[in-house]
């Protein structure tokens, strides 16, 4: 061990002070082998708490954004040898949760880099997330590491503990899984940063239908094979009339179910709108649902609904910001304080 790496990461101020900077790109990582947002945040802290355990190790020949990569890593396969999950038979990962695209853009705030690298792929929409999920731990994790972050297969190996050939093994199997459960023409629809004119038009509509209940409006905003899921409710449901009749199945449009008020927001690169709703009685509008959206030639074709009792861990309001959009449309950011 160098002096200099061992008086700076035996001091307590100044080892946090590194570490901390890598806080949000390890919370991206552990949310990618996890799947769950919460959870994440768990696995940064076990993360830290191993890291100032074994400082005395870091000998400082290898980055220090590296060391805490081998370290999270590590901490997320503990966490999934516990936690074993699988998907349901009909594909759904039921512990699946959103990530607010404000906590992405801290990493891509400053300067292009290795962190900016880390959201700036195509790998953290929803379906690269379902489709990971159903990977095994390890080529998960090997997938991630060599195609996401980067690394090299040696730095690979070195970061997973094993060898070259079990990375590239692990690698080739984890490609052919990715390819076999990511949606066909995924490249067509990759999210951007900004709306196009035509998905801010049909958000608009959305809100419109929603708020002034209009199953049939709501409907041709679909496209015929939208696909529906709401986990950790276990259910798929399929074709644009499929998923609106369980809606209105649901109560939706009913003086029962109360009135909706929709908020514009983003989360995993894809737009999304969060529902409060009014039940009869009420004075203010809570929290419902927020629905992630993916948009393809002009129609929704993935809904994914998540609930309104996770407003709070997303930064979302838990009450409807009257009044804080413009030209009818409300928009709220997602953070975390």
């Amino acid at each position: 061990m160098t002096p200099t790496h061992s008086h700076l990461m035996l001091d307590e101020a100044t080892f946090g002070e590194q570490v901390e900077r890598h806080r949000r790109e390890l919370h991206v990582h552990c949310y990618r082998m996890l799947g769950s947002f919460e959870e994440s945040e768990d696995l940064v802290q076990e993360t830290f708490l191993r890291a100032w355990r074994r400082r005395h190790t870091y000998e400082g020949r290898a980055p220090l954004r590296a060391w805490l990569y081998r370290i999270a890593t590590n901490a997320c396969l503990d966490a999934l040898d516990k936690r074993p999950r699988k998907a349901s038979p009909t594909g759904e990962v039921l512990w699946l949760q959103p990530y607010p695209d404000e906590l992405l853009d801290e990493l891509v705030a400053d300067e292009p880099g290795p962190d900016a690298a880390v959201v700036s792929k195509e790998t953290i929409e929803l379906a690269f997330l379902v489709a990971i999920q159903r990977l095994p731990a390890l080529q998960r994790a090997a997938l991630i590491v060599r195609d996401v972050l980067g690394f090299s297969a040696k730095e690979t190996a070195a970061l997973l503990e094993t060898s070259v050939p079990a990375v590239n093994s692990a690698l080739q199997r984890a490609r052919a899984g990715m390819s076999a459960n990511l949606p066909e023409r995924r490249l067509e629809w990759a999210p951007g940063t900004d709306a196009s004119a035509a998905e801010r038009e049909l958000l608009e509509r959305l809100i419109a239908h929603s708020e002034d209940p209009n199953p049939e409006g709501l409907a041709e905003l679909m496209h015929d094979e939208v696909r529906f899921s709401m986990p950790p409710q276990p259910g798929v449901w399929e074709g644009r009339d499929v998923v609106v009749g369980s809606w209105v199945e649901g109560g939706f449009g009913t003086e029962a179910f109360g009135s909706l008020r929709l908020a514009v927001t983003r989360f995993n690169r894809q737009l999304a709108v969060a529902n409060y709703v009014r039940k009869p009685g009420d004075r203010a509008y809570s929290p419902l649902a927020l629905d992630v959206l993916r948009i393809a030639e002009g129609k929704i074709v993935e809904i994914v609904t998540f609930d309104g009792s996770l407003f709070d861990a997303l930064g979302l309001p838990s009450r409807y910001p009257e009044g804080s959009g413009g030209a009818g449309t409300t928009t709220v950011p997602a953070s975390m304080s």
